[in-house]
């Protein structure tokens, strides 16, 4: 079983602050070990997104939807115009605010939310360029999309 990262309750400061350095480390080796895979995939990520007429629509389920919704937000509001689509939503109506000039961001850490892949003919039937983020290269979403980001985290 794996080590605990919080300190007891009744745990003393300095453990309540080596408890908070080691997240910061354990963090800090994670975005490492993914920065160190930033390539080509990345390059043509960011190529797609910059030379797109649409917009970026972001959209996943549970946390990863959570931090789609974040990264939508955060390119709109440095100027790329952006949008988060819950997949849930998407399979009942939501699909129509997808245009087919957009580019479709989907965020699955398995990359085999079936909410998600419930997406994929549509999307690919109207032309929709599919940038996936998931920590399974070999998944579903991963082969289906057009670009893959491989954000794994080592176990």
């Amino acid at each position: 079983m794996a080590e605990s990262l919080l300190p007891p309750r009744s745990a003393d400061p300095a453990a309540l602050v080596a408890s908070g350095r080691r997240v910061f480390e354990i963090e800090r080796q994670a975005l490492d070990a993914v920065a160190d895979r930033l390539g080509d995939a990345f390059q043509q990520a960011c190529r797609a997104i910059l030379g797109s007429r649409g917009r970026v629509v972001a959209t996943g389920m549970g946390k990863s939807g959570h931090v789609a919704r974040k990264i939508a937000a955060t390119l709109a509001s440095t100027g790329t115009p952006a949008f988060y689509v819950h997949p849930g939503e998407a399979g009942h109506g939501d699909l129509g605010m997808i245009t087919e000039a957009d580019v479709v961001l989907a965020l699955s850490y398995s990359g085999e939310s079936d909410e998600l892949l419930m997406l994929l003919p549509v999307l690919k039937r109207q032309g929709n360029l599919l940038i996936s983020m998931t920590g399974k290269p070999q998944s579903s979403l991963a082969r289906a999309a057009d670009v893959h980001l491989d954000v794994s985290v080592p176990a």
